[in-house]
């Protein structure tokens, strides 16, 4: 027996239940699946009503999972990417400015644990951390002269709101 297609509302909450999703990725999963145009306005503005759908989670939830391995650049483009307000990232990006060069200095150690010794290599590292979305001004600080392993006391994830 064939089983019946799930409603929209229905679908939003399956989504909503696997990981938080902000209103524009709910929009772009779920817009396949409207039989008449703008029947998904009034269930995202429902989900919105009743607090399920935050965009303060969503971006809560980014930062929870990629800031101790990403720098504010690739976060930022991220948080952008699942539409929330500038406002929300800017605010978001805040708080983790004051750890970027520490949680640089602890994936840089991860991965490599020593000063480059040759240039080539140097510019091996700085495109691993490049990649990784810390700036420019940050890995000049870690592969300084000087660099060395990160305080396992220091925070590199950034305070809960």
């Amino acid at each position: 027996m064939a089983r019946a297609p799930l409603s929209l509302k229905a679908r939003a909450l399956r989504l909503l239940g696997m990981r938080e999703h902000s209103r524009a990725e709910l929009q772009r999963k779920l817009a396949p699946h409207e039989l008449e145009p703008g029947q998904l306005a009034p269930v995202l503005d429902d989900l919105e009503a009743k607090g399920l759908i935050s965009q303060d989670r969503v971006a809560a939830s980014v930062l929870h999972q990629r800031a101790p391995k990403l720098g504010l650049l690739r976060i930022k483009q991220e948080l952008m990417r699942k539409g929330l307000d500038a406002q929300v990232v800017a605010q978001t990006l805040a708080g983790l400015q004051a750890s970027e060069v520490s949680r640089a200095r602890a994936v840089w150690w991860k991965k490599f644990g020593e000063q480059p010794a040759s240039g080539p290599e140097r510019a091996r590292q700085m495109r691993f951390l490049l990649s990784r979305g810390f700036s420019t001004q940050t890995i000049a600080q870690v592969l300084g002269k000087g660099a060395q392993e990160p305080d396992p006391h220091e925070s590199i994830a950034s305070d809960e709101d």
